[in-house]
């Protein structure tokens, strides 16, 4: 296996136990929310007053083209970076919903990021202020592991909310994590797990992935990050990249997530 390289999910859908091997894409036909479904509210038939008023059915139409989903991550050597990148894309392939990427601010000294030989962060991906999430309609958010928890960097983030918290500014917006961890016994569950109860204060609604992305949750043929909880990498001592499963659950995830949120914006 080159570097970045990995196995990926069958097209088809196997039972946990099936040894296929073969050439793969992302399943998504056993999600419980299609993450293709580009209908447009002016098209269903639900609801009488979006079929036969269609004054009413534009400006529901109008409502949710213009969905914003929060990619906001904290990444120290980049490998959590790349998965919010390929969030991004995801979430951008579902028709009117967007994704927009947000970095947390950084707490450590310019001197001891140098001599932990972190890369400089991209100038294109701007700092999120906490007031500005108010304005998302759906939030992503992805950290490294620190013993099984968020990273402090994201820790601190969280802790700068109490105004939004003080006004329910977050109270039933969808969210979702991602992740980093050094081994494969590092927290890919436990960082996640424990990051709920940030949801929970906020009011939050926690979007687990679950087994959505069909086959390649169960294979065992490689090294793969991610669980229900959300998509993830493991960087070993940080020169490992993410392989291809990783990012294609990564930008699977987003699709699944915009999904959501249109979905949510339709009811």
């Amino acid at each position: 296996m080159g570097k970045g390289g990995g196995c990926v999910p069958s097209k088809k859908k196997h039972h946990p136990d099936s040894s296929h091997r073969g050439t793969t894409t992302i399943a998504t036909t056993n999600a419980p929310i299609s993450i293709d479904d580009k209908t447009s509210p002016s098209t269903t038939t639900d609801t009488e007053p979006y079929t036969n008023n269609t004054t009413a059915a534009a400006t529901v139409s109008r409502s949710i083209i213009n969905l914003k989903i929060f990619v906001v991550f904290y990444s120290m050597y980049g490998h959590v970076e790349k998965l919010a990148k390929k969030m991004k894309k995801g979430v951008d392939g579902v028709e009117g919903v967007e994704g927009v990427l947000f970095r947390v601010a950084e707490t450590l000294p310019t001197e001891v990021l140098e001599h932990m030989k972190a890369p400089p962060k991209d100038p294109g991906i701007p700092e999120i202020t906490a007031g500005e999430l108010a304005s998302a309609d759906g939030v992503l958010f992805g950290f490294p592991t620190r013993y099984g928890c968020m990273a402090a960097q994201m820790k601190a983030f969280f802790d700068s909310t109490g105004q939004l918290w003080k006004e329910q500014k977050l109270a039933g917006k969808p969210a979702g994590f991602f992740t980093s961890t050094g081994t494969q016994g590092g927290g890919q569950e436990t960082t996640a797990w424990t990051a709920i109860t940030q949801l929970a204060h906020h009011g939050m609604l926690f979007v687990p992935i679950g087994y959505t992305f069909g086959a390649g949750m169960f294979k065992m043929d490689c090294i793969r990050g991610g669980s229900p909880y959300g998509a993830g990498v493991f960087a070993g001592d940080g020169t490992r990249e993410p392989t291809d499963t990783e990012l294609a659950l990564a930008e699977h995830q987003g699709k699944y997530m915009a999904a959501i949120v249109k979905r949510l914006a339709q009811a």
